[in-house]
């Protein structure tokens, strides 16, 4: 048993003189990264349905675009083009956007940022997107088919638009 004890006794010196012998050395590493300030926009379809150019009244139609960016960021406008049948004299501030049938029939409409279509969504100043948070935020879109329109002939018309974050 004395013996037994020795070699335990010999062997808690052994350990403790390889720990006092021991020697270490650190370093740090600086991980890093760059958040980029960035949006993702998705556009939502319109449609208008039928048109009746002898009715008198105006086609109204409501849809969304969804705009994603950095949280943090300042928020940034939100454009829109002409499309890709402006009327001659449409321009980026002031556009007058035509749906198209393929061949020569055009029908005026316009893309608006509030309910009453008094305010045409634009290409130069546009209208600045909710405070960003990292989630999509929804932007409603109203559009509205001019009425009276009464040479536009029987078709399906179509057009597109371009939405664009600023950042």
């Amino acid at each position: 048993m004395h013996k037994k004890n020795i070699l335990s006794l010999l062997g808690v010196a052994a350990l403790m003189s390889s720990v006092a012998l021991a020697a270490t050395a650190t370093a740090n590493i600086t991980p890093s990264a760059t958040v980029t300030a960035t949006c993702v926009v998705t556009g939502n379809p319109m449609a208008f349905g039928a048109y009746d150019p002898f009715t008198g009244t105006a086609l109204l139609q409501t849809s969304t675009i969804s705009v994603t960016c950095t949280a943090g960021m300042i928020p940034p406008p939100i454009t829109m083009d002409q499309g890709l049948h402006p009327a001659a004299s449409s321009t980026v501030p002031v556009p007058l956007r035509q749906l198209s049938n393929g061949a020569a029939g055009l029908l005026a409409y316009n893309l608006y940022s509030d309910a009453g279509a008094t305010v045409p969504w634009e290409g130069t100043t546009g209208v600045t997107s909710p405070v960003p948070t990292g989630s999509p935020i929804t932007m409603n879109v109203f559009g509205k088919v001019n009425a009276g329109q009464t040479t536009v002939p029987a078709g399906t018309y179509n057009d597109t638009v371009i939405v664009t974050a600023t950042f």
